[in-house]
């Protein structure tokens, strides 16, 4: 999708903004015209480089440190996105964590960190945002397409997590539609990330169920994200969307 400078005007705020797919969503976003906020959590030196960038190329954007398994900080982070830049249109809730293990060694800790930040911060950071938003928002989660295949052990804690955002998502885009602000799950197959880089041993297993045979890059989930986040998007709710290479197939 080519860049179309169709979100001039609009303002977004990325939950978890400073690397992987959620890096790459926060410039694509700006690249397309809007003012961007992004959270990040240690990596203040990339959410800084980042902004410098965004500026440099004549964009807007802000960088707000705040963990997504605090919800105080996360509702005061798009607090301070709307004082900042006056409105709030698009937000897309990209954090996430990944604890992957057999069954018999995760632990309680694990559960509750998982659904702090996989779940509870998208419930979290949505019901803020649409405290703030006019009738034609867009809301999109960064699901993964583990919510509906897990081809190796151990992803039962990070799968739950990311099939409950599946109903999370219906349920919100019932509730939001009257006011014409759209809400859908995007769900990535593998990604080359820092998280589950394309060269790892574990890669050349899901590489051969794939039907292309190759992980995604964050800037081809970027490009459907930035496209949801448009008016031609408008007609697009409640849905769970797969990009993921032919994972599923």
């Amino acid at each position: 999708m080519e860049n179309t400078n169709h979100l001039q005007g609009k303002v977004a705020f990325v939950q978890g903004g400073s690397r992987g797919i959620g890096a790459a969503i926060v410039k694509r976003l700006a690249r397309e015209g809007a003012a961007v906020a992004f959270t990040y959590v240690s990596s203040a030196a990339k959410a800084e480089q980042a902004v410098a960038e965004i500026v440099q190329a004549g964009g807007k954007a802000l960088a707000i440190q705040a963990d997504s398994a605090d919800s105080n900080a996360l509702q005061q982070a798009i607090r301070q996105t709307v004082k900042h830049f006056g409105a709030l249109d698009i937000l897309v809730n990209s954090a996430g964590v990944l604890v992957w293990g057999p069954l018999e060694e995760l632990t309680l800790e694990d559960l509750d960190r998982t659904l702090a930040i996989n779940v509870r911060s998208i419930f979290v950071a949505s019901q803020e945002a649409a405290r703030h938003m006019s009738e034609g928002g867009r809301i999109i989660n960064i699901g993964s397409i583990n919510a509906d295949r897990i081809p190796i052990a151990g992803g039962s804690i990070y799968a739950m997590s990311k099939s409950a955002l599946v109903g999370l998502t219906k349920g919100m885009a019932r509730d939001l539609g009257p006011r014409k602000i759209t809400v859908n799950n995007v769900q990535p197959g593998p990604v080359d990330t820092e998280m589950n880089p394309a060269d790892s041993e574990t890669a050349t297993q899901l590489k051969a169920s794939m039907a292309l045979g190759r992980y995604g890059q964050a800037d081809e989930i970027a490009s459907f994200v930035a496209y949801l986040a448009g008016p031609e998007a408008g007609y697009i709710t409640g849905a769970s969307l797969s990009i993921d290479g032919g994972f599923t197939v």
